[in-house]
């Protein structure tokens, strides 16, 4: 396996068992994975940078994530924000501190929150005059519906692992042409991970985005530490998956760091 000199992983977790979990959480992790923890992830595998990803047990409890990117400048981070608690959140300090999208959270939701809502659309107003970013993951039956909205709101979007596909054919999943149409159109990045999660399909599924949108807008990243599938693979299986999928250099270069770098690292990438 010959990898890039330059490697980002895109999306990631950290937490500590201390930290407040929302009610009725969809996981409940009975360990902590640290920032030490995953920086010694980075320095096994020779990934330079990450990008630490808000989970939904901890809901907009964001301290641990600030501090975290905040000590280090190999980190970037999202956080999730209530619109309705917009003015409680000190976005200007976050964005110095490393913060730059809220992830949106609508996985495993009976009902999916109203983003046309004066509150949304402020939130979203607020995102786009600090260069922030929506990171959104939902069901991949969900994203058509959601899509156009998050596209005229203003700031950039990241679709979560290949837009979550459910096992059907891929060009004809509902999500992926309106999918591939915003990549195409310069408004959404698509983030080739979690296969691990979504089973055989997810190869068919990146394969069919590099087809259509080419490798531009796609962000390796290992999702560790795998909540719900502990103990079922490494950080360098999710390395492995993508490297035997991707076999053209320049392709791979871009997925597995640049595209990312110049996403999530913009200073880096001059």
């Amino acid at each position: 396996m010959s990898l890039p000199a330059l490697m980002v992983d895109a999306h990631a977790h950290i937490f500590t068992l201390d930290m407040p979990l929302i009610d009725n959480p969809r996981h409940s992790p009975t360990y902590s994975f640290t920032l030490n923890d995953y920086l010694a992830q980075l320095d096994s595998n020779h990934v330079d940078y990450g990008v630490i990803a808000a989970a939904s047990p901890w809901g907009d409890y964001n301290d641990y994530t600030r501090a975290c990117v905040k000590m280090t400048p190999r980190l970037r981070g999202t956080v999730i924000l209530h619109p309705e608690k917009l003015d409680q959140y000190p976005l200007d300090a976050m964005t110095q501190e490393g913060i730059l999208g809220i992830r949106l959270p609508f996985i495993g939701l009976n009902k999916l929150p109203d983003i046309r809502s004066p509150e949304y659309r402020r939130l979203f107003g607020a995102l786009a005059d600090h260069g922030w970013h929506v990171h959104l993951h939902v069901e991949g039956r969900h994203i058509p519906d959601l899509l156009p909205h998050l596209e005229n709101a203003g700031p950039r979007l990241v679709i979560d692992h290949l837009g979550r596909p459910e096992p059907d054919a891929v060009k004809d999943a509902p999500a992926f042409r309106p999918i591939a149409d915003a990549v195409n159109r310069g408004k959404a990045w698509v983030k080739a991970s979690c296969g691990y999660r979504i089973g055989a399909i997810a190869g068919e599924h990146l394969s069919a985005y590099l087809q259509e949108c080419g490798p531009d807008s796609l962000f390796w990243a290992s999702d560790c530490p795998f909540v719900g599938h502990e103990g079922e693979l490494e950080f360098a299986d999710t390395i492995r998956w993508l490297d035997a999928l991707v076999t053209d250099e320049e392709a791979r270069s871009k997925i597995f760091g640049a595209n990312a770098l110049a996403f999530y690292f913009p200073e880096l990438a001059r």
